[in-house]
């Protein structure tokens, strides 16, 4: 529990989601009313009787005005967003959904004054071909539009700061292990590994062996978000920060599953666009500003994070109702 939390009413967008819902079950536990927006066909089966559904297109500002006069939330999480190879097969939509209804959220956030506004960002805004490690300083040309949205979100949020006294608070992330992983996400394969591990089934790496990049755990993405979305505003010298736990290989990967699975069979298959995209992504991102100014301080190495996904494999509610 965090004592003399700031905020009462909340909204997330992306709220049903998978990191929109544990935001939701921390605030919620906090006693704070929870508004969680996302897309129709996403509402969970169950809530908490301070969470409120709302469900429909980001991009319907007559909506998004009325959800905003009629909840008046003092605290924005913002984090819907169409994703990396969603957002390349339609720009017109990823740039409506991902920054034109971005820049709406900050106008309606602005005109009922709500207090803060998160956003989640990541490194892919900085492209590829980086220092080593890296610097937040590092320029941001991303090379895919997923990229190019959020850095544009950045810059929006940056601007209603400045010119509109918006609270706007911003993480980037790198490569999340997370159990709930989508098995589309190609970039998401060590979570897909630990899984065919438990469940006794081969995997194929898209990656070489020596290939992997910064990483955190969810559970870390969780606690960074509520951290920084409650620190002092006087303790934020940076309108972003880059967030970095640990790096490990594909092989190192192999190397801790064959430890508890000794049977497990793998292979290399490297896809020529993942291979790319990460080996072109930083080892270790520098984010020496997020633990002087806000006490960010990462709780999962690899080894535990290993650890806690077969813990939550090996149960069988856990393995049927994460994602396939």
């Amino acid at each position: 529990m965090i004592a003399n939390f700031p905020y009462k009413t909340a909204l997330i967008t992306g709220g049903n989601g998978n990191i929109g819902r544990l935001i939701s079950e921390r605030l919620v536990a906090q006693g704070v009313r929870v508004i969680r927006f996302d897309i129709p066909g996403s509402e969970p089966a169950d809530t908490h009787k301070l969470e409120t559904i709302v469900v429909g297109d980001i991009r319907d500002d007559v909506l998004l005005e009325k959800l905003f006069k009629q909840h008046q939330p003092d605290i924005i999480y913002h984090l819907a967003s169409l994703l990396s190879g969603s957002s390349e097969a339609d720009l017109e939509a990823a740039w409506e959904i991902n920054a034109t209804a971005s820049f709406r959220l900050m106008q309606l956030a602005t005109i009922h004054r709500t207090q803060t506004f998160f956003f989640a960002s990541t490194v892919a805004s900085y492209g590829t071909g980086l220092t080593e490690p890296m610097h937040e300083e590092m320029a941001q040309w991303p090379e895919n539009f997923y990229g190019v949205t959020k850095v544009a979100v950045e810059r929006l949020g940056v601007y209603f700061k400045q010119k509109h006294s918006l609270d706007f608070r911003c993480l980037r992330f790198p490569m999340v292990i997370s159990p709930f992983a989508p098995a589309t996400a190609v970039t998401a394969y060590p979570s897909h590994a630990f899984k065919a591990a438990v469940n006794r089934q081969s995997f194929t790496f898209p990656v070489s062996k020596t290939t992997g990049m910064s990483t955190l755990f969810l559970e870390d993405v969780i606690n960074s978000i509520m951290q920084v979305s409650v620190a002092n505003a006087n303790q934020l010298k940076r309108n972003a920060y880059s967030l970095h736990a640990y790096y490990f290989t594909a092989e190192e990967i192999v190397a801790t599953i064959l430890e508890r699975y000794p049977t497990f069979e793998y292979q290399y298959v490297p896809v020529e666009q993942v291979e790319r995209l990460l080996s072109g992504w930083p080892n270790v991102i520098v984010d020496d500003h997020a633990r002087s100014d806000w006490g960010w301080r990462p709780e999962y190495d690899f080894d535990r994070s290993a650890e806690w996904m077969f813990d939550f494999y090996s149960r069988p509610e856990n393995l049927a109702a994460s994602v396939n």
